[in-house]
């Protein structure tokens, strides 16, 4: 059934359209109580029966309380309800538009998108904390995750492989926030990089070899800079008889090979216990017979267990790490080994980590926001106790161009490694 048209045509003022979300509220909460009555199953008709039920009761709701509405603005309000009561709110055109990568709700009347790097300000709008907070647990409910004063924060993974973050009162100060970091069904390629400038060829063709010749990388990298989707591209070099196992606080990685095992940690329930902490999940991997490890991201406690599979056995292995430089990336994996309670002197621990590590990959978000390589650091020794790197590429920020560096303080590791497997 079409809403017939009420005169005064668009609605546009901001006063007006102050009044149009009353309305809104009010009719919803009109609508819900008539589909209790009228036992009208929301779940199980289809959307356009649903939106013909929404409109009929919006034209009685209309015509009794002789409100102002254009058909315009009530064709467009039974929409976004119809959205509300079986899908995400204002969040659901968001979600279903493929150019919007990342969602972030700061209250109920601030909702931001990122579109191509570039993060802006939408102008849907939630009708109050309330209404947030709904969203929220129907974001959760199929997942089977909690989100109440007692457990006021949850990270977690939708169902369809985005990562959504969400944080209520009285933690969160002005309402209940939201952050989702969209799953990508379309994987880039290595090719896609290099044709948005992430990196050039010669750089792809570097990475590639220290790949297959099992060099251990951390890519590091500010949040939002892609470190996810770049170690996608990395693993897609391995070849695909070798067994990976990869353990990830949320599930986000899309691994193109036949032989992988995903892990994924799980937060304790509601009486404190059941915790599978990314330490778990490394150490269980040990015993799994894998040929690489990759771990999503070291952040705490696991990070020494990850060195440790870095050093025996398992090169090739791989992970992530938040870090503005190559440079602060190494001295960020000992302060979380420092703060892992772990009692290992200064010179053990850097020994360890150059071992470890072979190559730091570098990853930052331009103004414009482009993604792409800042530097290729490879991890060379250890001189006074002291890390010895060689920046191998590096981005020239007023070109914007990628440029190979001069050689370094001693030959590339890395580099030889590949010479002498090449000459076997």
């Amino acid at each position: 059934m079409a809403i017939g048209y009420i005169p005064g045509g668009r609605l546009t003022t901001k006063k007006v359209e102050q009044d149009i979300a009353q309305i809104k509220f009010r009719f919803h909460r009109y609508l819900i109580d008539r589909v209790e009555e009228d036992r009208f199953n929301i779940f199980e008709n289809p959307r356009q029966q649903i939106i013909e039920y929404v409109q009929s009761k919006l034209t009685v709701y209309v015509h009794d309380n002789a409100l102002p509405l254009s058909r315009y603005e009530a064709d467009k309000m039974a929409e976004e309800l119809v959205d509300e009561l079986v899908g995400f709110g204002p969040l659901e055109s968001m979600l279903h538009d493929p150019s919007v990568t990342e969602i972030m709700v700061n209250g109920p009347n601030r909702i931001f998108c990122e579109r191509d790097g570039v993060i802006s300000r939408s102008d849907l709008r939630f009708v109050d904390n309330n209404h947030v907070h709904r969203v929220i647990q129907r974001i959760l409910a199929p997942i089977g995750r909690r989100l109440d004063e007692s457990s006021p924060m949850v990270d977690a993974r939708m169902p369809d492989g985005s990562r959504v973050n969400a944080i209520i009162p009285p933690i969160a100060l002005d309402g209940p926030s939201i952050s989702i970091r969209k799953f990508r069904r379309d994987l880039l390629r290595a090719g896609d990089m290099v044709t948005y400038r992430s990196l050039n060829e010669e750089m792809l063709t570097f990475l590639k070899k220290a790949v297959s010749q099992r060099a251990n990388i951390l890519v590091s990298g500010g949040t939002g800079t892609g470190k996810t989707t770049f170690l996608n591209v990395l693993s897609g070099f391995i070849g695909h008889h070798e067994r990976i196992v990869t353990v990830e606080d949320t599930a986000e990685l899309q691994l193109n090979n036949d032989h992988v095992v995903r892990l994924e940690t799980r937060p304790p329930n509601a009486e404190g216990f059941g915790e599978v902490s990314a330490r778990d999940l490394i150490r269980n991997a040990l015993r799994m017979r894998p040929d690489r490890i990759i771990v999503g991201e070291v952040r705490s406690y696991e990070v020494m267990d990850m060195l440790q599979a870095m050093n025996t056995g398992h090169e090739g292995s791989m992970s992530t790490l938040h870090a503005n430089t190559a440079a602060d990336a190494l001295l960020r994996l000992e302060t979380l080994v420092g703060l892992s309670g772990q009692k290992i002197s200064e010179a053990t621990l850097r020994a360890i980590i150059v071992s470890a590590i072979d190559i730091v990959v570098q990853l930052t978000r331009l103004p414009n926001g482009r993604r792409c390589v800042a530097e290729i650091t490879e991890v060379v020794d250890l001189r006074d106790e002291q890390y010895v790197t060689n920046p191998l590429y590096k981005l020239n920020r007023i070109s914007g161009n990628h440029e190979k560096s001069a050689a370094g303080p001693a030959k590339p590791r890395v580099i030889e490694l590949m010479k002498q497997a090449e000459a076997r």
